[in-house]
């Protein structure tokens, strides 16, 4: 296994380099500074996370294996051990992809379907009295 560079979280939080956007995620660091204006949640994200870890942040939106891959360009290095969480990424991701926030929008509920029949019904009224 090759020889990582490792970064304390202090260094991460006082970073001034201009050139470097460091984020925290998963004891991973990434410098994101060139992947700024490609973020499709806009640059202002990542900016909000600089020197930060962004890992519950990262799970809670979901990110596509694309973007999954696309994340390790950017990885610089890791936290050292003494200041790594060693949490997992949260639980329904499956080879990267929240399969639990995906599933809420892919399969309507039954709010749904009553609302689509409720609006059937008030057309077909609305044709029937006329």
């Amino acid at each position: 296994m090759a020889e990582q560079t490792t970064f304390t979280r202090s260094e991460i939080e006082k970073n001034n380099d201009k050139d470097k956007v460091l984020i925290i995620l998963h004891d991973k660091v990434f410098n994101v500074h060139r992947f700024l204006n490609e973020h499709p949640g806009g640059e202002e994200v990542l900016l909000d996370h600089k020197g930060k870890d962004g890992s519950e942040d990262f799970d809670d939106v979901g990110h596509s294996k694309d973007a999954m891959e696309l994340m390790k360009t950017y990885q610089v290095g890791v936290l050292v051990e003494s200041e790594r969480s060693n949490k997992p990424p949260k639980k329904g991701w499956v080879a990267g992809y929240n399969t639990k926030q995906s599933e809420k929008y892919v399969q309507p509920g039954v709010p749904f379907y009553l609302l689509i029949g409720g609006i059937a019904l008030v057309v077909a009224l609305f044709f029937y009295a006329y």
